[in-house]
């Protein structure tokens, strides 16, 4: 009985995978994203050997220099060069890292605590279950900009404050989130039965139920990823984030607002680096909700 046991269930673990391949690749955009994102992942990984020069060396007699194909331009430089002379690809690409540490710090603080208060607040007695649910509405009746802009102005302006003060921000919606997940799969019966075999509450929590809500948290952590690289940008924009001349897109755009007219590129390149990965993990995010979410598979 234990070998046909084993031979059943061994199998299982790769037909899962294959079932979210065949869903998630029925998304074509979401294939696209997830190209873009592997891309984005590759440049932020290997940007020291990707990059052609150190992205805070200056080259005085090349201050804005427009691209490859424009005249004026050379193959030294083919994105153009900065208003301090430094070489533009070099910074996209050295970008790519900052832009990636904070969408992996980020998400990482904001679900963990994130689920872990929504799994108290799931198990909680109703008054204490209440008094979180309430400080979480607080939290989201802020415009997220916003609030994380006077936390940054609280703490002052650093790469590492804008950080903690989006992952503080995108915290509720894991709490809320994941204290639907916990509601909803308290009522199952292998919960009852797990309760009935003497399982605790530490046990049930997070081996019992918190697997079987990681579906939506996974989806939920993709569209975090972009809306942090989106919010760090805004806030290098606004001088409360990365400070020069550390080369983080929004901070590269804020450097070169001023020159917009006669240097379009030192703009341009920033702005769209910024657009093409939060759409691409964006598009990356409809296709994993797509496949994880059992009502939106198709038969």
């Amino acid at each position: 009985m234990s070998d046909t046991v084993a031979v059943q269930t061994t199998p299982d673990r790769p037909n899962r995978l294959r079932e979210f391949w065949h869903y998630f690749r029925e998304n074509r955009g979401a294939v696209f994203g997830l190209w873009i994102f592997a891309a984005f992942a590759f440049c932020a990984a290997f940007a020291p050997f990707l990059s052609p020069f150190d992205p805070t060396e200056q080259f005085r007699q090349n201050t804005l220099q427009p691209p490859v194909w424009q005249a004026g331009g050379s193959w030294k430089f083919p994105l153009g060069t900065d208003p301090l002379g430094r070489d533009m690809l070099s910074r996209l690409i050295e970008g790519a890292r900052y832009s990636f540490f904070v969408g992996i710090v980020v998400v990482t603080v904001a679900a963990s605590g994130g689920i872990l208060v929504g799994l108290i607040a799931g198990f909680s007695p109703k008054w204490l279950d209440t008094i979180i649910m309430r400080i979480m509405d607080v939290i989201l009746a802020f415009p997220s900009l916003l609030l994380a802009l006077v936390l940054v102005a609280i703490l002052g302006p650093s790469l590492t404050n804008a950080m903690i003060a989006i992952a503080i921000v995108l915290q509720p919606h894991y709490v809320r989130l994941t204290r639907a997940s916990v509601l909803s799969e308290r009522q199952k019966d292998y919960v009852t039965a797990a309760r009935v075999v003497g399982a605790g509450y530490f046990r049930l929590m997070f081996i019992t139920i918190l697997p079987n809500c990681l579906a939506p948290i996974i989806v939920q952590g993709a569209l975090s990823f972009s809306t942090a690289i989106l919010d760090a940008a805004a806030l290098g924009f606004l001088g409360m984030g990365a400070q020069p001349p550390t080369p983080e897109w929004g901070t590269m755009l804020a450097e070169a607002r001023e020159f917009i007219l006669r240097a379009w590129w030192v703009v341009t390149f920033p702005g769209l680096a910024i657009l093409i990965t939060v759409l691409a993990i964006n598009l990356m995010g409809d296709g994993l909700r797509d496949a994880l979410d059992p009502k939106l598979k198709r038969s």
